[in-house]
């Protein structure tokens, strides 16, 4: 089994792209592996300063209802999106409303991945347009009405959302096993912590921001485990203790996690200790980086990984974010492992943000439609499920009400990290060919590419980069 591949069911400076046929290294000094295996002027803004990023640009004429849609291509669709992303941006909504209503004839959330993609952006695009007053519909011609609706609207947003919620864990779980991105994740995240803390270390502490379902953990537990013993199976020197601190919206979950994590440990004679730390509108995360709430000992050599969260500590100013990084590097942690979308989907802009979103989006719609079959449920609960709402926040929510704040890492993560006082750990070999193990073989499509670009690791769908992953200390 692949460290950090668990199953939930039992560039330096110069970038470098990693060809995933090749063989993979042996490298004999890395042994800790797991065994075996908003308005016009905006718009303008934009085109001024990004118009060598897009070949579409936007006209001021009054918009012209096209008769038909005289071709379905995946690049006339996406350009119709935009299209309707750009009349939404001039606050022409009738016009919009009417290409919304073309482009939805034209989707299905079981047809190929434009289709499906198009169903997705269709909804968003009409989360934002939607006004729940009818009695307010004329008025939605101002900047100010408009983004009164996207308030309302993202109400019904949450409201979805928390009604959703057990559909949502089913949902992780699911893209945990049909996508590589969060295996792809864990994987090279515990490779850095085992990596960083060696078998010298009797006592091994995690702080764990938000664990979800716990699925990175049992490899690493096996790992520790594994590294315990000589190549001929006798006790080489006692496993360490592993105590994981976790995070979460939901005791209830965090509870159950911690179950399984602690019968897992069990199975392998690892002594285990969890302790859950329910995180709310009341309490930032930020509140519990103190080594008393944290129960930090001595002895142990400490470890902080963030997958997939950061970006929900982005605000407007990042104050919070700040402190966040701060206080973590105030408790010398032995390394701090962080993995992120690589997407800008927090632009100021309404119009920047959604191109952004459909480059990424697309990129991963096409990713499953060439690994999955057409009528695979699992699919069509990932891209509807998790997808959906992810693009429906982006692009339905509006101003402090959005979520799913997602940074690229070179022009903001690695920047706010290195002004936080951490640096830049390279990734070792052994990690990387891991890694290429791993989409060779439970993910075997030439369309995956993984690239190192300083010392981290990025994948992503062709030539788009969508996740990355980095190690700091």
């Amino acid at each position: 089994m692949l460290m950090g591949s668990f199953n939930s069911s039992h560039l330096q400076q110069q970038e470098e792209q990693v060809p995933l046929e090749d063989q993979q290294e042996d490298h004999p000094h890395h042994n800790y592996q797991l065994p075996n295996i908003s308005n016009i002027s905006d718009l303008q803004l934009y085109h001024h300063n990004h118009h060598h990023l897009h070949a579409h640009q936007i006209s001021h004429q009054p918009f012209v209802m096209p008769r038909g849609l005289m071709t379905t291509s995946p690049t006339h669709m996406r350009q119709l999106l935009i299209t309707c992303a750009e009349l939404i941006s001039q606050l022409d909504f009738s016009s919009a409303r009417r290409l919304i209503s073309l482009l939805s004839s034209k989707s299905s959330p079981f047809g190929d991945s434009t289709e499906r993609l198009t169903h997705q952006f269709v909804k968003a695009l009409s989360l934002r347009l939607n006004n729940p007053n009818p009695s307010s519909s004329a008025a939605l011609t101002t900047a100010a009405t408009a983004a009164a609706s996207s308030s309302s609207n993202y109400l019904l947003l949450e409201e979805e959302d928390d009604n959703n919620e057990e559909a949502l864990h089913s949902c992780y779980l699911t893209l945990n096993q049909i996508t590589p991105f969060i295996r792809f994740s864990h994987l090279t995240a515990n490779q850095a912590i085992l990596e960083a803390i060696d078998s010298s270390h009797h006592s091994i502490h995690i702080l764990d921001f938000d664990i979800m379902h716990g699925v990175q953990w049992p490899p690493l537990m096996q790992a520790l485990a594994e590294r315990s013993y000589n190549s001929d199976r006798t006790v080489q020197h006692p496993p360490p203790m592993l105590r994981i601190t976790a995070t979460g919206h939901s005791l209830a979950l965090l509870l159950k996690t911690g179950d399984r994590l602690l019968k897992f440990a069990n199975s392998l004679g690892l002594a285990f200790h969890f302790h859950p730390l329910v995180l709310n509108d009341a309490v930032r995360p930020s509140d519990i980086i103190s080594p008393s709430t944290l129960g930090l000992l001595p002895n142990e050599a400490l470890a902080i990984n963030c997958v997939l969260y950061l970006h929900t500590l982005v605000t407007d100013d990042s104050g919070e974010l700040s402190l966040f990084l701060r206080k973590i590097k105030s408790l010398n942690p032995k390394v701090l492992t962080i993995a992120n979308k690589e997407a800008n989907h927090n632009h100021p802009l309404f119009f920047n943000r959604f191109v952004e979103a459909l480059e990424h989006y697309g990129a991963i719609f096409d990713s499953l439609e060439a690994t999955l079959p057409p009528n695979s449920r699992e699919r069509q609960a990932v891209e509807d499920v998790w997808m959906g709402r992810e693009i429906r926040d982006v692009v339905g929510a509006e101003e402090g009400r959005r979520r799913q704040r997602h940074e690229k890492y070179e022009t903001y993560w690695e920047v706010m990290l290195r002004r936080a006082g951490f640096e830049n750990v390279a990734l070792s070999p052994f990690a990387l060919s891991q890694a290429k193990l791993l989409l060779r073989l439970h993910y075997p499509s030439e369309g995956y590419q993984l690239r190192i670009i300083n010392d981290s690791f990025f994948l992503g769908w062709q030539n788009r980069p969508l996740f990355s992953v980095s190690s700091w200390h």
